[in-house]
């Protein structure tokens, strides 16, 4: 029997059945996914608000300043951040790619300066419980992208859906211009 194909490190986008739900034109990146279920982050919902609004702690002024985004409905008051760095020996994610969760290590990433460090912080989280995802992926809901640093830390997020529907194939790229609500087309 194959062992089980895990995400982690790889993008996951809605195929376009998850209109209506809080999934909607979502890209997520797939931070763990193993025999226990699948953690993963919402890239593409930046929020009007900065970090600074959201956590009260002593972080870098630089770290304030940054768009805080919704990482998914399970949890909104946790916090999770991604941090890549043109070196990083033990990245988590995929290579020069971290996810972390402690607030001692964020501060931490604020103190040291590292011009090529980035870093995007998130409420809340995706979560699917042991065979869920596969299950959902089965059923087509989810489709699946590699993963880079670039889609990661994208300049304009919420460009980010559409802009790689357009590169999995022509139905997924007409998909992709169907407005949110189509009522207003």
């Amino acid at each position: 029997m194959p062992s089980p194909k895990y995400l982690k490190g790889q993008l996951l986008l809605d195929s376009g059945q998850l209109t209506g739900t809080f999934f909607a034109r979502t890209v997520i990146l797939i931070c763990q996914h193993d025999a226990e279920g699948a953690f993963g982050l919402v890239l593409n919902r930046p929020t009007d608000r900065k970090v600074a609004d959201a956590l009260v702690a002593n972080l870098s002024e630089e770290l304030k300043a940054l768009p805080l985004f919704v990482g998914g409905p399970v949890q909104p008051a946790a916090m999770s951040f991604l941090y890549s760095d043109s070196f990083l020996p033990d990245a988590n994610v995929m290579g020069n790619l971290s996810v972390g969760h402690s607030l001692d290590e964020l501060m931490d990433l604020g103190e040291s300066f590292a011009p090529d460090r980035q870093v995007r912080l998130f409420a809340g989280y995706a979560g699917w419980a042991p065979g869920q995802l596969e299950n959902e992926i089965k059923h087509h809901a989810w489709l699946t992208h590699p993963a880079s640093l670039d889609l990661v830390f994208s300049a304009d997020p919420t460009t980010l859906w559409p802009a790689i529907m357009r590169q999995k194939g022509w139905r997924q790229a007409l998909l992709s211009q169907i407005p949110d609500d189509p009522g207003l087309n």
